[in-house]
Protein backbone atom coordinates (compact mmCIF):
# COMPACT_ATOMS: atom_id res chain seq x y z
CA UNK A 1 0.00 0.00 0.00
CA UNK A 2 1.12 4.07 -0.55
CA UNK A 3 0.00 6.67 0.92
CA UNK A 4 -0.47 9.77 -1.37
CA UNK A 5 -0.83 13.41 -0.18
CA UNK A 6 -3.46 13.92 -2.75
CA UNK A 7 -6.03 12.15 -5.48
CA UNK A 8 -4.32 14.92 -8.18
CA UNK A 9 -2.74 12.88 -11.01
CA UNK A 10 -1.59 9.55 -11.06
CA UNK A 11 1.21 7.17 -10.58
CA UNK A 12 3.33 5.72 -12.86
CA UNK A 13 5.62 2.58 -11.72
CA UNK A 14 7.70 0.31 -13.08
CA UNK A 15 9.61 -2.82 -11.74
CA UNK A 16 12.63 -4.20 -13.42
CA UNK A 17 14.86 -7.14 -12.64
CA UNK A 18 17.89 -5.18 -14.73
CA UNK A 19 20.25 -3.26 -12.65
CA UNK A 20 21.49 -0.88 -15.30
CA UNK A 21 17.83 0.65 -16.29
CA UNK A 22 17.10 1.60 -12.99
CA UNK A 23 15.15 3.43 -12.16
CA UNK A 24 14.32 4.92 -15.40
CA UNK A 25 12.68 1.57 -16.46
CA UNK A 26 11.95 2.51 -19.98
CA UNK A 27 15.36 1.14 -21.23
CA UNK A 28 14.01 -2.46 -20.35
CA UNK A 29 11.99 -4.09 -22.75
CA UNK A 30 10.93 -6.36 -19.86
CA UNK A 31 10.50 -4.46 -17.25
CA UNK A 32 6.80 -4.04 -15.86
CA UNK A 33 4.71 -0.65 -15.86
CA UNK A 34 1.67 0.67 -14.49
CA UNK A 35 -0.14 4.09 -14.71
CA UNK A 36 -2.90 4.50 -11.79
CA UNK A 37 -5.29 7.20 -10.97
CA UNK A 38 -4.01 9.17 -7.76
CA UNK A 39 -6.29 8.14 -4.78
CA UNK A 40 -5.51 8.56 -0.92
CA UNK A 41 -4.29 5.23 -0.93
CA UNK A 42 -3.15 3.24 -3.62
CA UNK A 43 -1.62 -0.99 -4.14
CA UNK A 44 0.40 -1.78 -7.25
CA UNK A 45 -0.21 -5.01 -9.13
CA UNK A 46 2.07 -6.12 -11.45
CA UNK A 47 0.54 -9.58 -11.75
CA UNK A 48 2.19 -12.60 -12.02
CA UNK A 49 5.65 -11.61 -11.68
CA UNK A 50 8.73 -15.17 -12.30
CA UNK A 51 11.00 -15.78 -9.44
CA UNK A 52 13.83 -13.74 -9.41
CA UNK A 53 15.28 -10.35 -7.67
CA UNK A 54 13.32 -6.99 -8.71
CA UNK A 55 13.26 -3.06 -8.00
CA UNK A 56 10.27 -0.89 -7.96
CA UNK A 57 10.49 2.61 -8.72
CA UNK A 58 7.49 5.07 -8.64
CA UNK A 59 6.71 8.25 -8.56
CA UNK A 60 2.91 10.71 -8.18
CA UNK A 61 2.54 12.84 -11.01
CA UNK A 62 0.06 15.32 -9.32
CA UNK A 63 0.20 17.60 -12.65
CA UNK A 64 -0.51 14.22 -15.33
CA UNK A 65 2.22 15.47 -17.49
CA UNK A 66 3.83 12.22 -17.44
CA UNK A 67 7.47 13.11 -16.18
CA UNK A 68 8.55 13.56 -12.31
CA UNK A 69 8.93 17.47 -12.04
CA UNK A 70 12.22 18.75 -10.29
CA UNK A 71 13.33 22.40 -9.37
CA UNK A 72 17.36 22.79 -9.29
CA UNK A 73 17.44 18.80 -9.59
CA UNK A 74 15.29 18.32 -6.46
CA UNK A 75 12.05 16.26 -6.76
CA UNK A 76 8.67 18.70 -7.04
CA UNK A 77 6.38 15.68 -6.67
CA UNK A 78 6.20 12.60 -5.02
CA UNK A 79 8.78 9.40 -5.62
CA UNK A 80 9.55 6.40 -4.04
CA UNK A 81 11.54 3.06 -4.56
CA UNK A 82 11.14 -0.78 -3.56
CA UNK A 83 12.83 -1.04 0.28
CA UNK A 84 12.13 2.22 1.31
CA UNK A 85 15.90 2.66 -0.35
CA UNK A 86 17.51 5.75 1.04
CA UNK A 87 17.85 8.64 -1.17
CA UNK A 88 21.24 10.30 -1.25
CA UNK A 89 22.23 12.73 -3.76
CA UNK A 90 20.52 11.25 -6.30
CA UNK A 91 18.46 7.99 -6.70
CA UNK A 92 19.57 5.01 -5.03
CA UNK A 93 20.99 2.11 -6.68
CA UNK A 94 19.41 -1.50 -7.45
CA UNK A 95 20.99 -3.04 -4.67
CA UNK A 96 18.95 -0.88 -2.02
CA UNK A 97 16.06 -0.97 -3.90
CA UNK A 98 16.20 -5.28 -4.74
CA UNK A 99 13.49 -7.64 -3.33
CA UNK A 100 13.22 -11.40 -4.13
CA UNK A 101 10.37 -13.20 -5.51
CA UNK A 102 9.66 -16.52 -4.57
CA UNK A 103 6.91 -18.76 -5.46
CA UNK A 104 4.73 -17.55 -2.89
CA UNK A 105 4.54 -14.05 -4.46
CA UNK A 106 5.58 -10.44 -2.53
CA UNK A 107 4.22 -7.86 -0.61
CA UNK A 108 6.14 -4.62 -0.69
CA UNK A 109 4.66 -1.42 1.40
CA UNK A 110 6.49 1.68 -0.46
CA UNK A 111 6.77 5.03 1.45
CA UNK A 112 6.27 8.18 -1.06
CA UNK A 113 8.65 10.73 -0.21
CA UNK A 114 7.73 14.66 -1.02
CA UNK A 115 10.04 17.46 -0.58
CA UNK A 116 8.16 20.39 -1.54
Amino acid sequence: MIDLRSNKGEVLACLTARPDTFPECNRDPHARTLKIAAARSIVLDFGLVPEGRYAISLFHDENGNGKLDKRLMIPREGYGFSRNAPVMMGPPRFASAVFAVGAAGHHETIRMRYIF
